[in-house]
Formats: C-alpha cells, structure tokens, sequence
C-alpha cells in the first residue's frame, strides 16, 4: 500500500479537532490494514503521544518530537510518512500529516483520533479520570470519620499531609489500610499494656500486622502517638517508647522500672529492708495486681535520672522514702506501677532535668497520673542557674510547662540547661529521714 500519495489533500486544524471525541467508536476503521499502518511497535511512542493529547483535551495538530529514537523507531517513522532516512538526535512527527495519510488511505476516515481509539480502546479524559480517583479517595479516607474527637484532628492532617498517599500509593490499597487502623485506633490505649503481637492477633489480620516498616505500623504509630501525646523522636528506641505510650509493647520483659524502698510484695520487702534498688518488668507488674503497696506517708518521690536514686539508696539506704525512676520517657512498665499506686491514693512528687526534654517528659507523665512538681518550679530553676558556673546551652523546641507556667518562660530567659544531678544536695536533702 502507498501511504505517501504523491498528493496529499490539506487537512485543517477545525477537521482534526472535530474528530471523533475520546471514547467513541470508530466507525469504518479497516483494523487489519491500521494495524500494519500505526501499530508497529516503532510508533508506540507517537501513539501513546496522541493518547496523551485526546486524554487532555487537546487538538491533534502540531510536531510531536522523540529524542534520542532507535533506528527501528526511525524506520517505522519512515514507511508511514513514506519519506527518506533522516539523520539527527531527534525524530519529529507532524499530527496533521499522519491524520491526513490515515483519511487518504482509508483506513481510518475519522482520522487520528479514530485511529488511536480503534488501536488502543477508549480514551478517558484526564479531568474524568482525577474525578474518579479523587471518589475513590474520598471512600478511602470514610472510616477516618468514625474516629472520635481525640483523633479528629490527626485524621484532618493525614489527610492534608498525605501520610495514607504516600504509604498506599492508590486509593484500592487504602480503603483496607485505613479501615485496619481506624480499627486498631479505636482499642487504644491498652490496659493492662500487651505485645503489639497479641494486639494484632486480636484486633488486625494477623500477629504481625504491626510489624516494623508495615505501612500499617506507620500510619497507627501516627495516629496514636497523637492519642498519647508522644513527642516527636527517630530511632528504634523511640519507637518503642511511643508504642509503649499507648500499652503496646515488644514484649513484657524489656520495658522495665527502677525503684526504692517501695513494699508490698515479699521481693520489694526484702530489697527495702536492705534499701537496695529494684528493677521491676512490665510482665511483673501485670501478674501481679497491687505489686507495690502505698507508703505510709502516701508519698512517692519520682525522678527522671537514676543517678538520683542510686544516690539516695547510697545515701539513706533502707530510710529513704520510697522512690521510682523514669529513665526517660516514661515506660509502659513506669505508667504500670504509677497508675496502680495512684488508683490506690499515693501521691507523686517530680523532679526532671530543668530542659525541653525533661519539661516533656514531665507533661507525658501528667496525662497518666497526677503529680505535684518536686522543687520542679521557675523558682527552683533560677536559684540553681544562679549558683552553676559554665552551663550546657538549652537546646530543642520550647514546650508548655502547665504545673508552673512560668517555669518555661524563666528556660527561654535562662537558655542554659541544668540536670537532676546538678541540684543533687537539694534533692537529697529532701529526702532525708528528719527532713520529712
């Protein structure tokens, strides 16, 4: 067949633009001939590039460009234009002249657009497609609304930030991921804490649902790091403390609790008649219901640092008050034993490091019981920055202090960070037997 007639009749923009719409049937398109004519793979590219122009609304006139073609490519540019080898970096078409060959020939009279339909189906407009994308999204994004008010906002700002897009890339793959953590989200926080396992088993598909690196474990990290109040981190240890934030833990054998002189339970009694400090674990905590008894003064003295109570043991030994240690964020294992001794009526006095990560850790510990601040105070801190010399700059985000507000504002004055050990006599001082 001769697809380059030596006349070649001129075909102007309004005929191409009226051609049959994306979607249409072509009517009267010899297929068998189309195919040798435009379905040679060396002009995949030129087909796909009129898809890209039907689907997006616009004319099919002008030069569409290749750069860089194979010389099969080339070849097959070639015997559809019916014109010599031409050499170059580039392979240019003009729309118009394969519109006009495919209306001479017969072999498409609707032209082009007819063409590509009959080659390689209906043609979806772009702005339907975003539409119908954009439903399926919104269905996806549904179970968010049956969350309650504590994680109305972080569902807002998932959806904002594109968490959920991110993770399950198309909108058939986050129905059943939101739909999982929504369902997840809604038994949180645990109590007594569990294995993030057991959890899964439970409640998800199965016992590793919530594995790390699972867009699952992400986007329920997210929203319940929300529900806890967790401050940001990084890090394997980090994570593990937001999961613990809620009662989800690894295990119940690493999230642990120091502690001193605390009674109850005949292996606290003897640690305390010896004033020796005791490790207790999560698993301890939850096999046995009121491990630790109030004192008797119905006070525990709680501290970031363990430097603080091992200091006290050396100090007081078995006289000192009873004692719990945070090390940090504060542990399922800490929350544990803190929320059983308060429910009993003990009363917790805090002391921190006087920074923003202390003040956090501070907050973090007042959304799981209450407690009175333990020379943990504006007042405490000027008078320590005051008698210190060279100190450690204050570093990190600046938080609330809601116990003592004015306790932030003397930290931005101040810019210097003071540590537990820093005010050591004062504390210790406290806690000495005739202090009391």
């Amino acid at each position: 067949m001769d697809v380059n007639p030596p006349t070649t009749p001129a075909v102007t923009t309004d005929q191409v633009a009226s051609a049959p719409p994306p979607g249409a049937e072509s009517a009267g398109v010899d297929a068998e001939r189309l195919g040798r004519l435009l379905g040679d793979t060396g002009l995949a590219w030129l087909v796909d590039r009129t898809r890209q122009r039907m689907a997006g609304g616009r004319p099919l006139t002008g030069t569409v460009t290749l750069s860089a073609p194979d010389e099969t490519q080339r070849r097959a540019v070639e015997r559809l234009l019916g014109r010599a080898p031409q050499a170059g970096v580039s392979l240019s078409v003009r729309l118009e002249k394969v519109d006009a060959i495919l209306r001479r020939s017969g072999v498409s009279p609707g032209g082009l657009a007819s063409a590509v339909v009959a080659l390689t189906g209906p043609v979806t407009p772009h702005e339907q497609t975003r539409d119908r994308e954009e439903r399926a999204w919104e269905e996806a994004y549904a179970p968010l609304a049956t969350l309650d008010s504590e994680l109305a906002h972080w569902a807002e700002r998932i959806r904002r930030d594109g968490l959920v897009r991110r993770l399950a890339r198309t909108p058939e793959a986050a129905g059943p991921l939101v739909e999982a953590a929504v369902r997840a989200l809604r038994e949180l926080p645990v109590s007594p804490p569990t294995s993030r396992a057991t959890f899964a088993a439970r409640h998800l598909p199965g016992a590793h649902a919530l594995d790390e690196g699972t867009p699952l474990a992400t986007l329920v990290l997210s929203g319940l790091r929300s529900l806890t109040g967790f401050p940001d981190g990084a890090g394997a240890q980090w994570r593990r403390e937001a999961w613990a934030s809620a009662g989800l833990l690894k295990d119940d054998l690493s999230s642990t609790v120091l502690t001193l002189n605390l009674r109850g339970h005949p292996a606290l009694d003897s640690m305390a008649d010896a004033g020796e400090p005791v490790v207790l674990t999560l698993r301890s905590l939850a096999r046995h219901t009121q491990c630790a008894a109030v004192p008797a003064t119905g006070t525990v003295y709680v501290c970031e640092n363990p430097g603080v109570l091992a200091a006290a043991a050396d100090t007081f030994g078995s006289a000192c008050p009873p004692m719990v240690c945070l090390q940090g964020q504060p542990s399922a294992a800490a929350l544990t034993l803190l929320r059983d001794l308060s429910a009993q009526g003990a009363g917790f006095l805090y002391h921190g490091d006087f920074d923003w990560g202390g003040v956090r850790i501070a907050t973090a510990l007042g959304r799981c019981v209450p407690w009175q601040p333990w020379r943990f105070t504006a007042a405490c801190y000027r008078a320590a920055v005051a008698r210190m010399g060279e100190s450690p700059k204050l570093t990190g985000r600046p938080a609330a202090t809601a116990w003592d507000p004015a306790l932030a504002v003397a930290l931005a004055e101040g810019g210097v960070r003071v540590e537990e050990e820093a005010v050591l006599d004062d504390l210790l001082a406290d806690l000495e037997p005739r202090s009391r």
